[in-house]
């Protein structure tokens, strides 16, 4: 494939319902979506899930748009032939950037994939090292936010259970955490599927306070502390009987391996734009799976564009735990897909279809791509 054009489009979408973490409280999300078009007059789509600031990740919407628009972008249009599998190494030059990289690779694989008339989950179990089955339909977890007060997060937390989630998160920080945790153990029972996720809002003096969350039966504790710490993780698995689970320090299969082998993490958080992308992603995958470390799929507030690509990923067989791909309308009230994701009744209720369609299996409202557009479209051609 030789791409023609790369499109970034600067979106701001509205959320139904604040979203705090511990690193600040979002009620807007601004997107950064990429468009490829191919000379063969394909297209794909991609989105990229960097914040608007530097606060969860270094990378962020300003700095994704630089690097692509003056070092990846032009890269990939003055190759000759770009594919997925190769993109990784035509962009390798630029050193991280991995969100950007991951964005990228989404809107090649789209096109590529909708070209052969392939699925994003097709494509996803062919690339696995060992075969496997793959889901028609994956479990559905949700990311609660810092609420308020506990009467607010029980009313959240009540809704969410209605609708029929498998499995609920909890965003906790020093201050919010005991106390939250236990109402919400309290409301679910205890055989619900309940975990916190710290974000590394914690440091090794909370060690004692960590531990006293072994009271709740946690299905795991995610990143409590800062990424590039390894070693605190390690002492925290030795210290208390929730298993740990890696996000933000998981940036490649390398580390994942690293982490592992160090008894840092006996469960790990995949997100794609974090690692670099799906073909990332699936190493992450088969590395865990090969080792039964069970694997879920992280979510970045996306879009239907993102979320298409993430249930796909969901379906492989490691995926052994709900993930964060949540309905559409957890966040938006409208979503940037003609087919936005709804969670199923009956024998699927709590789960999510997975697109079989060409690509990412779902069709982009570019209608609302114009409608709540930030800025003029910028465009890279050959």
């Amino acid at each position: 494939m030789r791409l023609a054009s790369i499109t970034l489009h600067r979106l701001r979408v509205p959320l139904v319902r604040p979203f705090e973490t511990s690193f600040g409280r979002q009620t807007v999300r601004l997107v950064l979506l990429v468009h490829v078009r191919t000379a063969d007059g394909g297209e794909g789509w991609g989105e990229c899930v960097a914040g608007e600031g530097p606060l969860y990740s270094s990378e962020y919407v300003d700095g994704c748009e630089h690097v692509m628009r003056h070092y990846l972008g032009p890269a990939l249009l003055a190759a000759f032939e770009v594919t997925a599998e190769n993109l990784h190494t035509l962009l390798g030059f630029v050193v991280g950037h991995r969100m950007a990289k991951a964005a990228l690779e989404a809107a090649v694989l789209d096109a590529q994939l909708r070209a052969s008339a392939t699925s994003f989950v097709d494509h996803l179990g062919h690339a696995m090292a060992e075969p496997g089955p793959l889901a028609a339909w994956v479990d559905c977890g949700v990311s609660v936010g810092i609420s308020p007060d506990l009467d607010t997060l029980l009313a959240e937390v009540s809704g969410y259970v209605a609708a029929g989630y498998r499995r609920i998160k909890l965003k906790i920080k020093p201050g919010w955490d005991l106390e939250p945790v236990a109402a919400v153990r309290a409301l679910l029972g205890s055989n619900a599927l309940l975990q916190v996720d710290a974000n590394t809002a914690y440091g090794l003096g909370d060690l004692d306070r960590l531990r006293e969350l072994d009271a709740f039966d946690l299905v795991l504790i995610e990143q409590p502390f800062v990424e590039e710490d390894i070693a605190a993780h390690v002492l925290l698995s030795r210290h208390i009987q929730t298993p740990v689970c890696l996000d933000e320090s998981i940036v490649s299969a390398a580390v994942a391996t690293d982490a592992l082998d160090r008894g840092a993490t006996s469960v790990i958080n995949v997100k794609p734009g974090r690692v670099g992308g799906y073909r990332e992603s699936v190493l992450i995958h088969d590395l865990c799976r090969a080792q039964g470390v069970p694997v879920w799929c992280g979510g970045m507030l996306e879009t239907g564009i993102g979320r298409a690509a993430n249930v796909a990923l969901a379906a492989l067989p490691g995926f052994t735990l709900p993930g964060d791909t949540s309905a559409s309308d957890r966040y938006f009230a409208e979503d940037l897909v003609e087919e936005p994701f709804v969670l199923g009744q009956g024998e699927h209720r709590g789960q999510l279809r997975v697109p079989t369609g060409p690509g990412i299996g779902v069709t982009v409202r570019e209608d609302l791509v114009r409608e709540w557009a930030v800025a003029a479209p910028v465009v890279l051609r050959r």
